[in-house]
């Protein structure tokens, strides 16, 4: 005989035996469960299905709690909900997993990079290039120049030398951009105008295009790339064999150029707008931020020295003795010009020391090996002309307490001026953006949002400030995502807001490596890049570097230890956390310690991230029929195990019970499927 009861203010009926979640689940009202398994007796362990009794007051789990007749149930009111949150950040404040793997959570882009090296590992780089282009539309490029941010986080940085991941995507590009083409939707009517051809207009073109969207590119200068081209010297990207290559490839979708127009002298905002159901703002930063000293209009800019090197072809004058004011990766390119130019006396001036310089350590080591020198704690005082040479007074410098960056602010030395004599003098401190008359901005002069109304986006380096390549193509595909929502209503294709994590690299130690696959853990050392002959290097604009062999990038691909959870893609405990706005960081406390037991030849069992909630060991005593786990310990220390700590013993079928009802990767496979 049925039951009648009121859930959520109506009236219900549970059948015998139901529960109160079996009945607000038949009703469409959802409540998570973490603990609930169909198969065994129940354990309302964790607590994420609470309601709310709303006569006594009092919460229940519903995964076992069965109503009454009358009873008065709340299954979705805040209060309820705030509960649920309560349960799930306790849960999290002692969970110990990886849920993604530091390198992706690394990268600007969210590239799957597991994915991708696996791919590469088995030889199949075409199915590589598939998955880097997901995120990654210049996978040439940014195989090139990219900072590498996930290469810093990488755990084989604990006791050697990280996975080399930029090689997996220059090799995949190399191999196989001309004959991968991706499929377009059906064209839906909608026209999109990007201005700006640089790499976040690039790939909001791109990600608009694939939905059927009709871009138009508007492009400043004569041709495509923005600082890829007329920023990024020759040696690092070259122009005709890759980059244009590369960029060919939006042509081959459909997306149309127009160059030669700028916005506010040959190009209306106002005519967009109204041409167009959405305009993408990607000027980028082409005005260069001033040394701030007496004479500064005697240097040139970083970034019209390379552009100017860069129209004519990588031909120039050679510029004499040339002073570089800055450290970035800016100034690294005109220094590292300026030495191909045919300058044997090349400086670099920084006001703070060599640790604190923000350019790439690459960068700076191979300017060093190609003769640049380098002159630390020193500050801009003023420029002069003298007798036909520029005069640059620095003024020494000492390094005093962190400034808001981090790094130690630089005091001055007094008393302590000295003059250095040059040719030629290069300001690359900085850069800024010139936003066009009718664009919002903010107080520092960027542009004001993603999203700024009236049909107006942005994307790139003229909304954050100058970046990196990665940096700007993540925002560009952002850009793409806002204007598909506003124009087709597409839902946001969302990043994972969740991500717990076992800490950086640097706080953890060798003991913390496992081997999650069947093979052994590669003892291998690092495939290093090859360089041209430094002669070379140093007489000529050709890229510096070689792409790797196939044979060498998967063999480095062995190295890659796959430490992002097993169960990512289907943990109950990450989807109910975003859910319910959660955060892994809410509630402070001792976390789980990470231990492994990876003797049995297919299962791992990882009781870091263990929830203590029981259903493996009901699983393995009520449906398989063996009692092969157990809780041992009480309160916060209970742990999962087996008998004696002695592993799955042989009686274990490999059934997969227990790893398939674990709802948070504790129990997994060590051989990723």
């Amino acid at each position: 005989m049925s039951i009648e009861f009121i859930l959520d203010g109506r009236t219900v009926a549970a059948e015998p035996g139901q529960t109160i979640m079996d009945v607000a689940r038949a009703n469409n009202i959802n409540i998570p469960g973490l603990c609930g398994e169909k198969r065994i007796s129940k354990t309302t362990s964790c607590f994420v299905c609470v309601v709310k009794d709303l006569k006594t007051g009092r919460f229940l789990p519903s995964c076992s709690a069965r109503p009454a007749p009358g009873q008065e149930i709340d299954a979705s009111s805040e209060e309820v909900i705030e509960m649920r949150r309560t349960a799930l950040n306790l849960l999290l404040s002692e969970h110990n997993g990886d849920c993604e793997a530091p390198c992706t959570v690394a990268c600007p882009a969210h590239a799957p990079v597991e994915e991708y090296v696996r791919a590469g590992r088995n030889g199949d780089f075409l199915e590589a290039l598939k998955i880097i282009k997901k995120r990654i539309p210049l996978p040439m490029t940014i195989g090139r120049v990219c900072p590498r941010f996930c290469e810093k986080q990488c755990r084989r940085n604990i006791g050697g030398k990280p996975v080399a991941i930029n090689e997996f995507k220059r090799l995949a590009a190399d191999l196989y951009y001309d004959t991968y083409v991706e499929e377009t939707a059906p064209a839906t009517g909608k026209k999109v105008a990007v201005v700006g051809a640089g790499p976040a207009g690039i790939s909001a073109a791109y990600y608009l295009t694939l939905e059927g969207v009709a871009v138009t590119v508007f492009e400043a200068m004569p041709q495509a790339g923005g600082m890829t081209r007329y920023g990024i010297p020759e040696y690092r990207l070259p122009k005709k064999g890759i980059l244009d290559r590369e960029l060919a490839h939006f042509e081959k979708l459909g997306v149309k150029f127009e160059f030669n127009k700028k916005l506010g002298e040959n190009l209306d905002l106002a005519q967009l707008q109204n041409d167009f159901d959405a305009v993408i703002i990607a000027i980028g930063c082409w005005q260069s931020s001033g040394i701030r000293c007496e004479g500064e209009e005697l240097a040139v800019s970083g970034i019209d020295f390379l552009r100017n090197v860069a129209l004519n072809d990588n031909v120039a004058p050679n510029p004499g003795k040339v002073i570089v004011v800055g450290g970035g990766n800016t100034a690294m390119d005109c220094l590292r010009t300026s030495v191909r130019l045919g300058s044997s006396d090349v400086n670099c001036f920084y006001r703070r020391t060599e640790k604190e310089m923000p350019a790439e350590k690459i960068e700076i080591e191979e300017a060093k090996e190609e003769g640049v020198n380098f002159h630390y704690l020193a500050a801009p005082v003023k420029i002069e002309k003298r007798g036909g040479k520029l005069v640059m007074t620095f003024r020494k410098m000492e390094l005093g307490e962190p400034d808001a960056s981090g790094r130690r602010k630089p005091v001055e030395v007094p008393g302590s001026d000295y003059e250095v004599e040059a040719d030629t003098i290069i300001s690359a401190i900085g850069q800024k953006t010139q936003a066009p008359a009718g664009v919002p901005v903010n107080r520092f002069g960027y542009l004001e949002a993603a999203n700024m109304g009236n049909k107006l986006y942005s994307a790139g380096d003229c909304l954050s400030g100058a970046a990196t390549v990665v940096e700007a193509v993540a925002t560009g595909r952002n850009a793409a995502q806002e204007v598909l929502h506003d124009i087709l209503g597409k839902e946001f294709e969302l990043e994972h807001t969740v991500n717990v994590s076992r800490g950086n690299w640097q706080d953890l130690s060798t003991d913390d490596i496992v081997v999650l696959k069947g093979d052994e853990l590669s003892k291998a050392e690092r495939e290093e890049l090859k360089l041209i002959p430094l002669e070379e290097r140093k007489t000529t604009f050709k890229e510096t570097t070689l792409t790797m062999e196939k044979e060498r990038v998967m063999s480095e691909g062995k190295r890659c230890i796959e430490c992002s959870c097993t169960d990512k893609a289907d943990c109950k405990l990450r989807a109910y956390a975003e859910e319910y706005n959660c955060d892994p960081e809410a509630i402070k406390g001792e976390r789980q310690v990470a231990s492994y037991d990876v003797r049995h030849p297919l299962i791992i069992q990882d009781r870091g991230k263990c929830i203590k909630c029981g259903v493996c060991v009901k699983i393995c005593k009520e449906v398989v029929n063996k009692s092969l786990l157990s809780q041992k310990k009480r309160g916060f220390y209970t742990v999962i195990g087996t008998a004696f700590e002695a592993g799955f013993p042989a009686s274990c079928s490999d059934c997969g019970e227990c790893v398939n009802a674990c709802p948070t990767g504790a129990l997994g496979w060590r051989i990723k499927k």
